[in-house]
């Protein structure tokens, strides 16, 4: 009787997914939603597939020949935050979780986001993000286990909470995987179309920087794959750093990124800037030479500490320099994307 009486006090949810070519993880993910607390009566799980190429489509129509609360629509533009305003506008959830492909979810991640987003009068409300890795059996090597270890270390990504942890609630600029009030797209806005990497970053600044709160809950968690091999590491990061200049191009602001962003760019340009000018005064490649001789102490103090069991001190390393080299890199070839739009007149 209790539980029925604390099912019928759960507010009608939706579960927004975009997904595209995620046949290896979408069926983990799905289970994780279906096996959690959730009232499926009081719930809509939408995915939006931006066109996959794979069984992802055919995997999502076989669970919803079970669960009837399963949606798909379709983005023919593909893009992630097309693909997110979708399922909003689509929706009917007072509550609204905007959730990953890649990652399962504990069995009482929504039921305490809920709880705690109501309890703080937040605008949105999110947990820590476990880096792990899928197919342990198959994937999981000291190489892998490194990537997976850099990507939640302070050194490696920065003071992102929501990654690194949190021993208590805590008012942060950003989460992942969060849970939004329904009005709070009204009345922010919606996901910004013109960034394919950094939209919910750039939301969740909007949301602070108009005065909204977001906090994030240390007891709440949910297990993102990481991905295991360095190429992945960097073709992901190269991404990711492009895009925060991108981002600051199209919203014409610094306040919808924070400082951690840029470190890896300023890291490049600490080593590339003067090599150039050594050109003219050679003495100037000492500066590039201790800043590199600088970052490798660190790199190897940090790895020589996290070395051992699963972890390699090399692969450590590695991880390391891939994640912050090409994060760095692809920044720096934002810039000159940037400058080549403004050259042109597209600005």
């Amino acid at each position: 009787m209790i539980k029925d009486k604390i099912k019928n006090m759960m507010p009608k949810i939706s579960i927004i997914i975009p997904c595209l070519n995620e046949e290896k993880y979408i069926a983990t993910c799905i289970e994780s939603i279906v096996k959690s607390n959730i009232d499926h009566s009081k719930t809509e799980l939408i995915f939006v597939d931006g066109l996959s190429g794979d069984n992802t489509v055919a995997i999502i129509n076989g669970y919803i020949l079970k669960y009837p609360f399963i949606k798909i629509l379709s983005n023919p533009k593909k893009y992630t935050p097309i693909s997110m305003n979708i399922g909003i506008k689509a929706s009917v959830g007072e509550y609204i979780f905007i959730l990953s492909a890649h990652a399962q979810y504990e069995k009482e991640y929504f039921e305490k986001l809920i709880n705690n987003i109501r309890e703080l009068n937040a605008d949105c409300v999110g947990g820590i993000l476990i880096t792990d890795i899928k197919n342990k059996n198959k994937n999981k090597n000291k190489k892998s286990n490194s990537i997976k270890e850099v990507l939640s270390n302070r050194f490696g990504v920065g003071d992102a909470s929501f990654r690194t942890g949190t021993l208590k609630i805590k008012e942060v600029d950003t989460v992942a995987f969060g849970c939004y009030l329904r009005d709070v797209f009204s009345k922010y806005g919606y996901y910004d179309e013109r960034l394919i990497r950094n939209q919910d970053i750039e939301l969740n600044k909007r949301i602070i920087n108009g005065g909204g709160t977001i906090y994030l809950i240390p007891d709440v968690e949910c297990t993102y794959f990481a991905r295991e091999n360095f190429t992945a590491l960097a073709k992901n990061n190269y991404s990711n750093g492009f895009w925060n200049i991108l981002t600051a191009y199209y919203t014409k602001t610094l306040n919808s990124l924070s400082l951690r962003h840029f470190i890896p760019l300023l890291f490049v340009l600490s080593l590339l800037i003067p090599v150039v000018f050594s050109i003219v005064i050679p003495k100037f490649i000492y500066v590039s030479l201790f800043s590199l001789s600088s970052y490798l102490l660190l790199v190897i103090m940090i790895s020589f500490k996290l070395r051992g069991g699963s972890n390699s001190f090399i692969y450590l390393m590695g991880s390391f320099f891939t994640l912050h080299i090409s994060y760095g890199m692809g920044s720096l070839m934002g810039i000159f994307s940037v400058i080549s739009k403004y050259i042109k007149g597209n600005k």
